[in-house]
């Protein structure tokens, strides 16, 4: 992501962004982001208590396991947003609308066919689309993104911000729009209604209205678009003047944390979960931040979101020590760290319960029944964790410096 160096807190003007370089305090969220990020998808292969009960489900789950779901929360918001910013860095780094709208074709195209090959296939360790559904996550909605703000970076930045602030306002308004959800079984749903589901409602469609391939849509489109396009007009704050730029982020940030907390009491409007008191008040606390992932709510982009530019805020123009500088490592290379940490939770995943001598089924393409003894606590979750940090940090610490002594290869911005 192009951008200057971070000017000291008395350097006067603007921190115009140039080709090349990169702005510290973005990878360093951004990198936060792919550690979170890691334990999420840790915990989905070796959780016992994952594997049977949704993990955010206070009725059952633990407030340890609740925590540690709910931290990861903030990874895919930031993702996006970090992700449309990035698209204004280019242009002020000196890219034409027409190369940086190439680009977006490119690379939203790649995405799409990262995310049904190489992403299930590490996560899986098989490539089967004529027998399983293929999952649509994360990179799904960041191409889908890209491709649509090929089209939408020529508008006056203004327009963006409107389009965005509607999206991610608005969208809840479509809540009670429902088409019928498939199972798999008997008929196909229409074109129409597979369309809806992409969009803005979890569930299982065939696009081609035969059987197979078959998709399960976890990221429905709305609002994530909308997500890109505020990023992308956050752009213009990074260009103020540094103290100013700090300022606006955190007002930001605030405003986000704000409207947060004066919206969820009253279970109106902006998420379709409503919280309840609990049997305790910690428990209460959990239920109140229990915001609506899949597809993301106001509430949960409020919540997610604010912390987010606090944490921009916070960071810009602060010095880096040792841990600080592993993060802003990983935040470098995101998508290289992506593709690498499914193969990584995936085969900790084998690797200890064949340890255990415990039997092993990949929860991730939801393989019923599972076998009881299976999985471990959320302990050893965090051991598995830190071991998959461990073991993909020397690889993007490679990759990235990697990338920086070969800085015309254009394949890098891909990877």
């Amino acid at each position: 992501m192009p951008a200057t160096p971070m000017p000291g807190p008395g350097t006067p003007g603007a921190a115009e962004p140039a080709p090349g370089r990169r702005l510290q305090s973005v990878d360093w969220v951004r990198g936060l982001v792919m550690a979170l990020m890691l334990i999420d998808h840790t915990r989905d292969f070796q959780h016992a208590e994952s594997f049977w009960h949704r993990a955010t489900d206070l009725s059952v789950i633990s407030s340890a396991t609740f925590v540690t779901r709910w931290i990861t929360h903030f990874c895919a918001p930031l993702f996006v947003l970090l992700a449309g910013l990035g698209i204004c860095f280019q242009l002020q780094g000196g890219r034409s609308p027409a190369q940086v709208r190439r680009f977006l074709w490119t690379r939203g195209l790649w995405l799409l066919a990262a995310e049904f090959t190489l992403v299930t296939l590490g996560a899986e360790f098989q490539w089967a689309p004529w027998h399983h559904a293929l999952l649509a996550q994360v990179i799904w909605v960041l191409g889908v993104s890209m491709l649509l703000m090929a089209f939408l970076v020529r508008l006056p930045r203004a327009w963006l911000l409107a389009l965005g602030l509607v999206l991610v306002c608005g969208h809840n308004l479509l809540d009670p729009l429902q088409v019928p959800v498939w199972r798999g079984a008997g008929p196909a749903p229409g074109a129409w209604a597979a369309l809806w589901t992409a969009l803005h409602q979890v569930g299982l469609v065939a696009p081609f209205g035969a059987p197979y391939p078959r998709f399960f849509i976890l990221y429905p489109v709305i609002p994530w678009p909308g997500v890109m396009a505020l990023g992308f007009a956050l752009g213009g704050v990074y260009r103020l003047e540094p103290a100013q730029r700090r300022r606006t982020l955190a007002w930001l940030g605030a405003g986000c944390v704000a409207a947060f907390l004066a919206l969820r009491p009253w279970n109106a409007y902006g998420d379709p979960a409503p919280w309840s008191f609990q049997a305790t008040p910690l428990r209460t606390v959990l239920s109140f931040v229990n915001t609506t992932k899949y597809p993301p709510s106001l509430l949960y982009l409020l919540m997610t979101l604010g912390p987010g530019l606090l944490l921009l805020a916070w960071r810009d123009g602060r010095a880096a020590n040792l841990l600080d500088r592993a993060l802003i490592t990983l935040g470098r290379v995101p998508m290289f760290f992506y593709l690498l940490q499914w193969p990584v939770a995936h085969g900790l995943a084998v690797l200890f319960h064949a340890l255990a001598g415990k039997p092993w089924r990949s929860a991730v393409h939801l393989a019923r029944p599972l076998p009881p003894q299976m999985g471990f606590s959320l302990a050893v979750v965090y051991l598995a964790w830190a071991l998959g940090l461990v073991l993909l940090f020397p690889l993007c610490r490679w990759y990235a410096g990697f990338k920086q002594r070969h800085p015309k290869g254009w394949w890098w911005a891909y990877l």
